[in-house]
């Protein structure tokens, strides 16, 4: 569910006009719906009211200072997985408390950092990371809160650049070797066990992988809370959207539909985890990012030019692949959708940006409703992993965000100056 609808033949972001915020802030844009974000949210934290829990934003999926303080509002807590994203906590307004820091490559600084800042857990990849902690630890005279992240070799069904909980990742410590490690952990004078920790994909849309990786790891959570009295499982995050029927799937009557009744909701998500987790008597946390944010933005983007070349027919957009990368990256889908509803003929189109690659593509041959210059599209389920893998590729600037609440709207970034980009160069003393 979300809150992007047409009203009247104009596409609508709650109630404000998408082509009203490309008129006043330019192209390409970001806009968020914090309605969105607050619904999703609040949607998985009532599903899993039976246990005591924490939903921790993975904020890798959008790290927005406007993103994150309306999750930080909720009571949220976050995912994070590095010391920039901490400090990017701090910024918003959220507690770091209720920071999770995991990924498989903490420097010492970030460490220290994470520290002084008094996170509520780490979550280790390594014995060597281990020990680098503790150490660090020791020289602060302070105790470190430390989950060790299980790798369930559990296969999430999903792509491959996303999955992370079989034994080909590079995440975590193998399901066999865990109870040595917290056994090695526990004599470490400043490690605190708080906690046991897993992951094993992204945009899972079935319950079953979820529930093969809680049903072979709780066992194993109950025997280290026995012995080493750890407070919390973490189950990681991983619930899927919705990219292909993006738009209609806003609104409840195309979640009834017979076709539909299946998918993976925060409801089925529940009623099938929490009678496995609830009998372990531990606080559970989530890490959810993509499914709370994901379908909360969409990328607005001008039709620069219509071309055919042979058989083809392209819509040159404003936007590119230094914008939205995950159809170049990952051969993902995003909906592409007029801005204003257009009656006219389909036709095969490849929606392709200016940037000089082959792969700048968003999407081939779809239909489409035929495009003019000038005209504005919308690319839906761009909320994660969109503006936060953007980058400068052929000196394009960074595009602007916008959050919408209800009837208002606000810039929550700034569009990118081209002089900034090289702002922090200069060329060498030599080079008169």
């Amino acid at each position: 569910m979300h809150h992007f609808r047409y009203v009247r033949g104009r596409l609508y972001c709650e109630g404000v006009s998408v082509e009203s915020l490309a008129k006043q802030h330019g192209s390409p844009l970001y806009v968020y719906s914090a309605k969105t974000l607050t619904d999703n949210f609040n949607r998985l934290h009532t599903a899993l009211a039976p246990l005591d829990h924490l939903i921790c934003f993975a904020m890798k999926s959008n790290s927005n200072l406007g993103v994150l303080r309306t999750l930080a509002d909720l009571g949220g807590g976050f995912d994070t997985v590095s010391g920039g994203e901490i400090q990017r906590v701090i910024a918003a307004g959220g507690n770091p408390r209720k920071c999770v820091f995991a990924g498989v490559g903490k420097t010492e600084d970030e460490i220290a950092f994470a520290l002084r800042k008094g996170i509520y857990c780490f979550n280790v990849e390594s014995e060597p990371e281990l020990e680098r902690i503790n150490r660090i630890a020791g020289k602060l005279k302070k105790i470190a809160p430390v989950a060790i992240r299980v790798n369930p070799n559990v296969d999430a069904k999903t792509h491959k650049k996303i999955t992370t909980g079989t034994y080909d990742n590079k995440f975590g410590i193998a399901f066999e070797k865990i109870a040595g490690v917290y056994a090695r952990a526990a004599k470490l004078k400043h490690i605190r066990l708080r906690g046991l920790q897993m992951h094993i994909g992204s945009q899972l849309t079935q319950v079953k992988p979820f529930a093969d990786a809680v049903r072979k790891v709780a066992p194993l959570a109950a025997k280290l809370k026995a012995k080493h009295n750890i407070e919390f499982l973490s189950i990681g995050g991983g619930l899927g959207i919705i990219y292909e029927d993006a738009l209609a799937s806003g609104q409840a009557d195309w979640w009834a539909r017979k076709e539909n009744r299946n998918l993976l909701t925060p409801e089925k998500y529940a009623d099938t985890l929490v009678p496995l987790l609830q009998p372990l008597g531990l606080k559970v946390l989530l890490e959810p990012g993509r499914f709370i944010s994901g379908n909360a933005g969409i990328l607005v983007s001008r039709v620069e030019y219509v071309k055919r070349t042979g058989k083809k027919y392209f819509a040159i957009v404003d936007a590119a692949m230094n914008d939205l990368i995950r159809p170049a990256f990952y051969e993902s889908f995003h909906e592409i959708v007029p801005v204003k509803q257009s009656k006219t003929r389909p036709i095969a189109t490849d929606v392709v940006g200016g940037i000089c690659e082959t792969g700048d593509t968003f999407c081939k041959d779809r239909p489409i409703p035929r495009l003019e210059e000038g005209d504005l599209v919308a690319m839906l389920s761009a909320g994660a992993y969109g503006f936060v893998m953007a980058g400068t590729y052929n000196t394009r600037p960074m595009s602007a965000e916008v959050l919408v609440d209800g009837k208002k709207a606000a810039v929550v970034r700034k569009r990118q100056k081209v002089k900034d980009i090289w702002a922090d160069e200069n060329t060498a003393p030599w080079q008169k």
